[in-house]
């Protein structure tokens, strides 16, 4: 079964850290993107940061300089390691996956609709 597992979400002080995990289960994440999206409290889902299977990379805005994404691909696994946390990084943090570029990816979340996992929920206290 096609299925992605996010993880590592926390309740955290402004400026703090964590580390979010996506792993996915019946398939391979070889030779696809891979993204990070993020739904914050009455704001639509938002493309946060994406990897393609080369390893290069897209950020939005609001998180560069702050997160970094990366890949492990005997895990099947990519993290999404976030500093320097700020309240409006509040959200629930989703992952996908296409055959996409990571700028294409990370600014369609749309496309992604239908597809969410659980969601890995991260609070960001002031």
């Amino acid at each position: 079964q096609f299925q992605f597992v996010e993880s590592g979400g926390d309740l955290v002080q402004f400026g703090g850290s964590l580390r979010l995990s996506c792993r996915a289960s019946g398939f391979s994440l070889d030779y696809r993107a891979i993204g990070w999206f993020r739904r914050a409290p009455g704001k639509e889902y938002e493309g946060v940061s994406c990897i393609s299977s080369d390893g290069s990379t897209f950020y939005a805005d609001s998180v560069k300089g702050r997160f970094t994404i990366s890949r492990d691909t005997a895990q099947n696994t990519v993290y999404l390691q976030m500093n320097n946390l700020k309240p409006e990084d509040t959200a629930v943090y989703y992952c996908a996956t296409d055959l996409t570029t990571p700028q294409t990816m990370c600014s369609k979340p749309e496309r992604y609709l239908g597809v969410w996992g659980q969601g890995t929920r991260v609070t960001v206290s002031s």
